[in-house]
């Protein structure tokens, strides 16, 4: 376990504690590696039977990859689990030499699979983890066995402007407390159903400093682009997204492999709203 985690300063040893506290939630044996990178330490868990194929997850926005609570059991049935904490944002990983564009993004996350000696692999990833995995994924084409998206941002359509988004824009003005409160809202159809454990570290999450960059890089992949993926591709968003709408789904069908589904009753939080739903929609998919 390096310094960072064993002499972390006041606010980061609350995280960490409350990260550790959200993995209880798991309720599967896991083990924790610490990869050093080019630009710095890569913060992986691991799950799953030995000798099981592997996915790998790549988690949304600020949300580290204790975001899998609610899937992660189902998923490491009958796969090698690795989940990355993405080196820019709240979580286990730690950044020391600046990652100045999309393109280093992409070399650190293939660092990364490289010292995990994952030569092939099924890769899942929610939100910004969407826009990230497709990235990765027409770097990568021959590796990647099947590629699933949950409710990816600005991967196939830009964000459409919605009542959600002007109330996010309004409570900007409002304490930091409420500008959670509305984004949550907005995310998911059922708040009340996010684990208390979970939104604690969450919101502390927010606090520490954050390399939040290139969210204005995260463009919709053109078409070429989308329609260069061979493997096998899944997109599943929610009745309520705020994130994207029916086009992402029409637009997922018309790729060589691809299939997409909408998830009642779920907004852009689906893996949560709807875990037993996704659950099963997911490991579906990677069986097949």
């Amino acid at each position: 376990m390096p310094d960072y985690i064993t002499n972390a300063s006041t606010l980061d040893a609350t995280y960490f504690k409350a990260y550790d506290e959200t993995l209880n939630l798991w309720n599967i044996p896991f083990e924790e590696l610490y990869i050093p990178t080019t630009y710095g330490i890569a913060h992986v868990i691991v799950s799953g039977p030995k000798n099981e194929e592997p996915i790998v997850l790549l988690h949304g926005m600020n949300a580290s990859s204790t975001m899998w609570y609610p899937n992660i059991e189902s998923l490491s049935k009958n796969h090698r689990v690795f989940a990355i904490d993405f080196i820019l944002e709240p979580g286990k990983s730690y950044l020391f030499n600046d990652i100045e564009n999309v393109e280093e993004v992409t070399d650190w996350y293939e660092e990364v699979l490289y010292v995990l000696e994952l030569e092939s692999f099924h890769l899942i990833g929610a939100s910004r983890g969407g826009w990230l995995a497709v990235n990765l994924a027409l770097h990568n084409q021959e590796k990647i066995k099947s590629l699933l998206l949950l409710s990816p941002a600005q991967t196939f359509i830009w964000i459409r402007p919605s009542l959600d988004l002007f109330k996010n824009i309004v409570t900007l003005l409002s304490s930091k407390d409420k500008q959670i409160d509305q984004s949550l809202e907005s995310m998911s159809t059922d708040v009340e159903n996010i684990s208390d454990t979970y939104l604690k570290q969450y919101k502390i999450g927010l606090e520490r400093k954050s390399e939040n960059k290139f969210v204005t890089s995260m463009k919709p992949f053109s078409n070429e682009e989308l329609k260069s993926l061979q493997m096998p591709v899944l997109v599943l968003i929610g009745d309520d997204d705020m994130i994207n709408e029916k086009r992402t789904i029409e637009i997922a069908r018309l790729l060589p492999k691809g299939k997409g589904e909408v998830i009642p009753n779920a907004g852009h939080f689906l893996s949560i709203d709807q875990a037993k739903l996704v659950n099963e929609k997911m490991v579906t998919f990677l069986n097949q």
